[in-house]
């Protein structure tokens, strides 16, 4: 967490402004942001997540992973939330219905599966039959539960993208619901770029249903203030000109800027902090985003995806269109097309505009191009 959040106050301000009237029972807008890598979507949320927390809105942190069962992660936060509910004596009358939807949902879903086999004790207590029923009626239960007891109920969901189709679609509907039933149930979400068409392939209501922001790199005005700030605080300053090369090295990326303020801070012992030691320490930057940064991305891919990248990066300017990086592969656009699906399901690019595609963490494309292997490859093909 940054000592100082620059750049986001506007965003967080019209979210709070939410929360208030989440807390008095009016059906609100979820929220969903998107942004590349290293532009600061998981600070922004566990700010906002702090503000609601303050606000005595019951918040549960939910992060996606790739092999992470989501149903099983959003049914333990409305177990907690009952936990909380039935501390009060007299809500406790309030909590077996949303418990036996909630127990439908486990006991009836098999992840790995993405189907469900229910026992005939069961079938007779639990009579839903698939995802999208079961996990509405649990939004809906706590969500009535939540309107009852006055505690209005947000869910912080993290990397979004590495939803499963039936999950999303299934979370869409139930929060819609809910929504439709003025209950005080919200969701703030944050991913990759593709996130906004995930949502708009699963339900075309989802544009109504979500307010989405775009969140990407600070002005220089915004990067002045991240980097000052924070150093002010150590009785540290900058020069103008040191500042200056900051923001032109880093981009305005948060991350980036953190990273390298961190290392400079690090290097040198002097109150006043010139252009000259921050070039210093550009080297050691560098090195410190791609051993960490980059290349654990780099790594996820296979050797498929890696020539793919390069024809990419050999393209020069992102983004680039999918016929480009065939032609830098020699191959035609129709033998990519599932290499190109299993980047972005990774994580690593991204769709912009018609056929066109980029980099979902800033400045990787830098990093490729000082790799051994990628010019090794670039010598290749060329032969």
């Amino acid at each position: 967490m940054p000592v100082y959040l620059a750049g986001r106050d506007e965003d967080i301000e019209n979210i709070s402004e939410i929360f208030e009237a989440l807390n008095m029972n009016i059906p609100v807008q979820s929220v969903i942001f998107s942004g590349l890598r290293g532009v600061g979507k998981t600070v922004l949320i566990n700010k906002l997540q702090k503000i609601a927390e303050d606000k005595n809105i019951f918040c549960r942190h939910i992060e996606v992973e790739e092999r992470n069962d989501f149903v099983s992660q959003i049914a333990t936060c409305a177990q907690a939330f009952l936990r909380k509910v039935s501390a009060k004596e007299k809500f406790k009358h309030l909590i077996q219905k949303p418990l036996d939807a909630i127990k439908a949902l486990v006991v009836s879903f098999d992840p790995g599966e993405n189907t469900f086999s229910l026992s005939l004790l069961e079938k007779e207590l639990y009579s839903s039959n698939n995802l999208t029923q079961s996990l509405t009626e649990v939004f809906i239960t706590i969500g009535e539960t939540a309107q009852k007891t006055e505690t209005p109920i947000c869910f912080f969901i993290d990397e979004i993208q590495y939803m499963k189709s039936g999950e999303l679609g299934a979370l869409i509907a139930a929060l819609h619901r809910t929504n439709q039933l003025g209950y005080p149930v919200m969701v703030i979400g944050a991913g990759l770029p593709k996130i906004y068409k995930m949502l708009s392939d699963e339900k075309s209501y989802s544009e109504r249903l979500f307010l989405y922001k775009e969140i990407g790199s600070l002005t220089e005005e915004q990067s002045k203030t991240a980097i000052e700030i924070p150093a002010g605080k150590f009785g540290v300053s900058y020069t103008e000109e040191a500042v200056k090369r900051i923001t032109a090295v880093t981009k305005g990326y948060p991350f980036f800027i953190q990273q390298l303020c961190q290392i400079v801070y690090q290097n040198t012992g002097e109150k006043k902090i010139t252009e000259t030691q921050v070039e210093a320490c550009l080297e050691e930057f560098f090195e410190s985003l791609d051993r960490g940064f980059f290349k654990v991305r780099y790594e996820r891919c296979a050797d498929s995806d890696k020539k793919f990248v390069f024809a990419m990066v050999k393209c020069g300017e992102l983004p680039c269109t999918i016929s480009n990086i065939a032609l830098n592969l020699h191959k035609s656009v129709t033998s990519i097309s599932t290499t190109r699906a299993q980047l972005i399901n990774k994580g690593i690019i991204y769709p912009i505009r018609y056929k066109e595609l980029d980099f979902t963490v800033p400045e990787f494309s830098g990093y490729i191009q000082r790799l051994e292997e990628y010019r090794e490859w670039c010598k290749e093909s060329k032969r």
